[in-house]
Parts: structure tokens; sequence; C-alpha cells
């Protein structure tokens, strides 16, 4: 099965300065990403494949477009390392796991599995929260989400990966191009560690998981956003994100253990 994705957004700078840019897809067998009125970028790589272009932009509007394409095929589960226990048990600042142990449900405490918490905790924040576009807000850490009762696809992951935590089950955050997301933009989903290895999760259920390409990996959203200033001022014009696969979108029943390509 073969995804496609285009994303294109405009940016108006008020203060030339740098500008940190991460959309590109991880493993792409094709990519190309374009900066109008810009110079050359310098790539800064992170952990887990992500990646972000450093472009200089001068005053003015700029258009940032990208396409990519790749192939996808059933990977084998990342290994789970000793660095990423000791990172993804930590609390970060929208998982704030050190103060959730109140709100953790003790029955979920009892289940005798790691794989068996998580899919609870899953289906838990499917149910308590409700999918809301506009929801939430940029401060808005796992707590409040669960107090207000709704939230977008980052707030979902966050409360999960949170209550993960809690569990001492290492979760982390992971940005995602989502075929048949509905309405279609970018997708913030989680990665928990099962039996040593990383699987993924998506309690918001708007799309399936086998056909979801990766962009950025990290604690929480502080750590994957697709655009962030460094030392500039800017206003985000909007953004039209594409995601597509060249077949039928597979089944999904929440339930089994998929491994993000």
């Amino acid at each position: 099965m073969r995804t496609t994705v285009d994303v294109e957004f405009g940016v108006r700078v008020t203060k030339p300065g740098l500008a940190a840019i991460s959309v590109a897809a991880v493993r792409a067998d094709t990519g190309e990403l374009t900066v109008s009125d810009a110079g050359p970028a310098r790539t800064a790589e992170f952990e887990h494949g992500t990646r972000a272009e450093v472009y200089d932009l001068a005053e003015g509007d700029h258009r940032i477009a990208y396409h990519g394409e790749r192939v996808l095929q059933r990977d084998t589960a990342e290994p789970v390392t000793v660095a990423d226990i000791v990172r993804y048990t930590r609390p970060s600042r929208y998982c704030p796991s050190d103060r959730m142990g109140g709100l953790f449900p003790p029955d979920i405490a009892d289940l005798p599995t790691a794989k068996a918490q998580v899919q609870a905790i899953v289906d838990h924040v499917h149910r308590r929260l409700a999918y809301v576009v506009g929801a939430g807000g940029p401060t808005h850490d796992a707590i409040d989400t669960l107090l207000a009762g709704q939230g977008v696809c980052r707030d979902f992951a966050h409360v999960c990966i949170a209550l993960c935590r809690v569990a001492d089950i290492p979760a982390r955050y992971t940005s995602v191009y989502a075929p048949g997301l509905q309405p279609m933009d970018f997708h913030a989903v989680f990665e928990a560690a099962i039996d040593g290895r990383w699987y993924l999760f998506d309690a918001t259920r708007l799309a399936p998981r086998q056909s979801m390409l990766r962009i950025a990996t990290g604690r929480d959203a502080a750590d994957t956003p697709f655009l962030a200033t460094l030392g500039g001022e800017l206003d985000f014009l909007g953004a039209t994100v594409f995601a597509t696969t060249d077949g039928p979108l597979p089944r999904d029943d929440g339930h089994a253990l998929v491994a993000l390509a």
C-alpha cells in the first residue's frame, strides 16, 4: 500500500528570523519540501527519524509545500531501549503524570499485563472524552483535558500517555499522517511499550492505524511541532493536509497490536 501526502500552508513573517519546519514523513521513498523566498535549509535530526528543516525567513509572506510518498510494509515493532524506559516514564509538560495518580482508574491497575492495561486506558479515554474540533488550547495539559471532558487528537494522546506513565508503562507522543481522517489534518497518536516493543494506539479511533505515517516523535506535543519560530515572529495563515492511499483503507478494530511504519 502506498501512502501519499501533500501539505501546503502559509505564514506572514513580521520579524525576520529562523523557523523550524517538521512535516517530512519519516523514511519516505520520495519527499520534497519547498519554501518560497527562502535560502537553503539546515537540517536538525532527532531520535526516531524526526527531523526539522530550519529556514531563515525574511519579512513578508511565504508558502510552504511538502509532497511525500512511501510504500508501507508490515514492519517489526521497534524495540524499547533502556533510554526509552527512562525518558518515556517521566512526566512532561503536557503529560504531568506525577500529579495524576488520583485520576488513574483503580480497576485498570489490577489488570495483569501491560497490554491489557494500555488497551483499558485507550478504551477509558475513548469513552471519557468527546472529540470536539477546536476544543482545548495550546497550554492545556492532560489534567485540563480530563476536567473539560473534551479535546482534539493531541489531547486524547496526552491523557493516554500520562495514564500509561502513572502505571510505569513507557509511552510517547507521535504526530502522523492519517489517511481516512475526517476532517483531514495532521494527527496525533501515541505509542506504548509492550513486551519490549513499541506499539501504536489511538483513542480517537478516527482513522486506521495501519496506514498512518510517522512525522515526529517525542515526550508530548512540545517536542513535535510542525512549525516553530526560533527568534523570529510570524502569523500562521492556515494549512491544507491531504493523506491518501492507493487502495482501500484497512479495517482497524482498535484492539490489535499495530506497529507504526
